[in-house]
């Protein structure tokens, strides 16, 4: 349910520039040599099975690919499956013929629970969180999508609880263990670009509508949709099927070819406050992820943000977000700006290069990483250092080594919620308009009621978490 692959030709280049960068930090799975199952961790089953089982929830989008590649692990099989669009899911039910399907996760965990060991989220962003938590109270190991919730009680309660159970998990965010990203903790640790107090992100995204008001038209819902499952703890709305053609939400994405012409379901919920996070939560954890570990970032002090016009239901167009990082384990204070639409920075003093679509920019006293290249002063030159970080197999070996051995995945739920916290944040910053004063250690910013407002929401009747 969070998107497809396939499309015309502008959405292909679209696709292919994202795998190139996504294969750059990392994202693409490498092999690992299998270890044998002597062991799991102990928050698992106390006598599994020699091979690992996983059931998959939200797997007709980009969960279909992904449940693949999981599968395709040695000593992985996969055992259970379960999405609200039958027709939706129809490909992976078909890849997994054996696997017994529902359309509620909670049937899922009831019905087929001792029939897996581990629970994979496709879902969108706003049902992450109640899928993940019932999940880990029946002891199951995680993996979810990005971001890892839709709210920042959210990510801190279902971090908390997995951290309680030992369960081991994993986010879908380019590994921070990767090659590129190790070179880059490396450069930065080295000083070899000297000392860093500004790093610019920035994205494509939206490859989704942005920036438009609600539909007042209602549509039948498909007899192949559980509508209510799919709206799950946000306010219920009428279904909408698709966009008229030439509707202004559409035409506001590039090229005029967005993926789905659908209003909400499917790819299309990204872009709707109350299902998605927009192209800030849908990339920044991938960016954020070397980032962080890089210049060893943990939770800001301050965010502010500049946007297109704000609705009260849909992410802007294109957004900047700065945050302030106060000085850290020997490094001093740090703004990171993250910018989307197309938005790009604006080329610093000594840099000479031409930027790409997506990337991230570190900006030293002595000279630049782009990406994960290392750009000198013009006229310079500098050296890389030696390598010093273990490297390590992609997202789905690591979580499947955790899953074995007990040692924690690069992206862990207790790592993703810090990348996701800051996501969120810079969210609450655009949709709040001001400079933001944030107590992380109190969870609650310091100038602002409505911002507070939205750390979190009230789930519709009959949810919680």
């Amino acid at each position: 349910m969070d998107g497809r692959e396939n499309g015309k030709s502008g959405r292909n280049r679209d696709w292919i520039r994202r795998r190139e960068f996504l294969a750059s930090a990392g994202i693409v799975a490498g092999g690992l040599a299998f270890v044998p199952r002597h062991v799991i961790a102990a928050a698992g089953k106390p006598n599994p099975s020699d091979a690992i089982t996983i059931a998959g929830v939200g797997i007709g989008g980009v969960g279909h690919g992904q449940i693949k590649s999981i599968s395709e692990e040695p000593g992985v099989k996969i055992t259970a499956l379960c999405d609200v669009d039958d027709a939706f899911a129809k490909k992976t039910y078909d890849l997994f013929p054996n696997a017994p399907h529902c359309r509620d996760y909670r049937e899922l965990l009831e019905q087929y629970g001792d029939k897996f060991d581990a629970l994979y989220c496709g879902t969108p962003d706003h049902t992450h969180a109640v899928i993940c938590m019932a999940a880990a109270r029946k002891q199951k190991h995680l993996c979810c999508v990005k971001p890892l919730t839709r709210t920042i009680h959210e990510v801190r309660t279902l971090a908390a609880e997995v951290k309680q159970r030992g369960l081991m998990t994993q986010v879908t965010a380019a590994p921070r263990t990767s090659d590129a990203a190790c070179r880059v903790a490396e450069m930065v640790a080295a000083g070899t670009i000297g000392e860093v107090r500004q790093v610019y992100c920035w994205s494509n995204r939206p490859l989704w509508p942005q920036g438009m008001l609600r539909p007042t038209n209602i549509d039948p819902v498909p007899k192949t949709l559980d509508w209510d499952l799919w709206i799950g703890p946000a306010p219920m709305r009428p279904f909408v099927e698709r966009w008229p053609d030439g509707h202004y939400a559409l035409r506001q994405v590039e090229a005029g070819e967005p993926p789905f012409p659908a209003v909400y379901h499917p790819w299309n919920f990204r872009g709707w406050w109350d299902f998605g996070t927009g192209a800030l939560g849908d990339m920044g954890c991938h960016h954020f992820n070397g980032v962080f570990a890089a210049m060893k970032f943990r939770h800001p002090i301050a965010i502010e943000a500049t946007s297109t016009k704000v609705f009260d239901e849909t992410a802007p167009l294109a957004s900047i977000v700065s945050y302030d990082f106060p000085a850290r384990e020997g490094l001093p204070a740090c703004r990171m700006t993250w910018l989307d639409g197309g938005l790009k920075p604006p080329r610093p003093e000594g840099f000479d290069r031409e930027l790409p679509d997506e990337s991230d920019l570190y900006i030293g006293d002595k000279g630049f990483i782009l990406g994960s290249e290392l750009v000198p002063l013009k006229g310079q030159s500098l050296t890389p250092p030696p390598q010093t970080l273990v490297r390590r197999g992609g997202t789905w070996p690591e979580w499947i080594e955790a899953i074995r051995t007990g040692k924690p995945a690069g992206c862990d739920f207790e790592w993703a919620a810090i990348l996701t916290e800051a996501t969120l944040l810079g969210n609450i910053a655009i949709r709040v308009g001001k400079r933001l004063e944030y107590d992380a250690a109190a969870m609650k910013f310091d100038n602002s009621d409505k911002a507070n407002e939205l750390l979190h929401y009230e789930y519709r009747a009959g949810w919680k978490l």
